[in-house]
């Protein structure tokens, strides 16, 4: 409380006490003279005295009291800032000064201001080319999301977030733009030398040997005696080894050239159950189970029936493989539900032993397996397909164990 409110309060307190005790007093001597004679005018004297200066404090409170009546909430005075508000104040705005983020504030006349040096940067010169065309697109956005904008080094990719609050009773719109050209690149990039090193990899497994039953071969005609056997076992090696470089590029055309999706609405439950009936009778021929999960009755999804299908049953197979290994019986579970923000997920999990701590992410590398003799395209075609439907594939690890991958649209 500042110092003068607590004056104020101090002073009212007072001239209560003070009207408390001329009040009582008069009242006291009244009732004194009425016992001892109604003509005891010595005594009865005082009484108008001490009421009339009860009076005289009494007027000011009841004036005050009546002004409060009217304006019932008037603000109380405000408390001087000391000094450790205005340093926390000027931590503050140094820290939005610095945040590695455009970021402005919206009032409701659509009225923009700057909070970062970040985002003064991107609208001054060396920053956006048309930096108006950037004030109109953050006073016109109504949505987060992904947006290009066309800057001094080119067209560049960020992401719009949007966030709404009432300061004031005003509302006000927080809005951030995050750069992601820099970390796209170098994701891209990263997968890019991964797949070269798989592709370099597979087909230097193929020429090597090639190369190797070539030079015999040749060396077999030049030397007399022709050793026909030997001369048809050294030809036969380098055409199964084109046999299989010839597989290897046909299962890459195949990932790489998935025809587009033709989208319209599912009925998830009536898929799951579907795909429930073709692969429950392998689990239960193991000795094993299939679960069917759904959460709800209705469940609808804009996708390609089709290739949804063959996503989920890529990961049957996947959680199929991974279980051969372990002593109990196989389980696998199908379910279906929609979270609290609106978004369907589909998941598949099982009770096998999981991906190896450090490989998950992977294991949606093409040609990448974490199982001995798999092929390494299975999940690469589910990504594939899935992103393909505007949708997105998760790796996750249950706590029950096993692997769970959970299809989110």
């Amino acid at each position: 409380m500042g110092s003068e409110a607590l004056r104020m309060a101090l002073t009212l307190i007072l001239r209560l006490l003070l009207l408390t005790l001329l009040w009582g007093a008069a009242g006291a001597l009244a009732y004194r003279a009425a016992l001892q004679s109604p003509w005891a005018l010595r005594d009865a004297v005082p009484v108008p005295l001490l009421w009339a200066a009860g009076m005289g404090l009494a007027w000011p409170l009841a004036r005050a009291w009546h002004q409060r009546q009217k304006q019932p909430w008037l603000p109380l005075p405000a408390e001087p800032a000391t000094a450790a508000d205005l340093q926390r104040l000027h931590l503050l705005q140094a820290q939005l000064e610095h945040l590695p983020v455009a970021a402005w504030v919206r009032n409701h006349e659509a009225e923009l201001r700057a909070l970062s040096n970040r985002a003064r940067r991107l609208a001054a010169p060396g920053g956006v080319r048309d930096a108006q065309a950037l004030q109109a697109l953050l006073r016109s956005a109504e949505h987060s999301g992904p947006l290009s904008l066309d800057t001094e080094r080119g067209s560049e990719r960020w992401h719009l977030q949007m966030q709404t609050l009432s300061f004031d009773g005003q509302a006000q719109t927080l809005l951030v733009l995050l750069p992601l050209e820099r970390e796209l690149e170098s994701e891209s990039l990263q997968a890019w030398q991964q797949l070269v090193q798989i592709l370099t990899h597979e087909i230097m497994n193929s020429l090597t040997p090639i190369k190797s039953l070539s030079q015999t071969a040749q060396m077999l005609l030049d030397e007399p005696p022709l050793m026909e056997a030997d001369l048809r076992s050294a030809l036969d090696g380098i055409a199964q080894r084109a046999e299989g470089l010839s597989r290897f590029v046909s299962t890459y055309r195949r990932v790489s050239q998935w025809p587009a999706p033709v989208l319209a609405a599912v009925d998830v439950q009536a898929l799951l159950q579907r795909l429930h009936r073709a692969v429950a009778p392998a689990w239960e021929a193991a000795g094993g189970q299939c679960v069917l999960e759904i959460s709800e009755p209705g469940l609808r999804l804009l996708a390609d029936d089709a290739q949804l299908e063959q996503a989920l049953l890529a990961l049957v197979h996947n959680a199929e493989q991974m279980c051969r290994s372990q002593a109990g019986p196989p389980r696998l579970w199908l379910s279906a539900r929609q979270t609290r923000g609106g978004r369907l997920q589909i998941s598949v999990r099982d009770n096998g032993p999981g991906v190896p701590p450090g490989l998950e992410r992977k294991i949606f590398l093409p040609f990448f397996s974490a199982r001995e003799g798999g092929q390494g395209i299975g999940l690469t075609v589910v990504r594939q397909l899935v992103h393909g439907m505007g949708g997105r594939v998760r790796h996750v690890r249950p706590l029950e164990g096993g692997a769970a991958f959970v299809l989110i649209f």
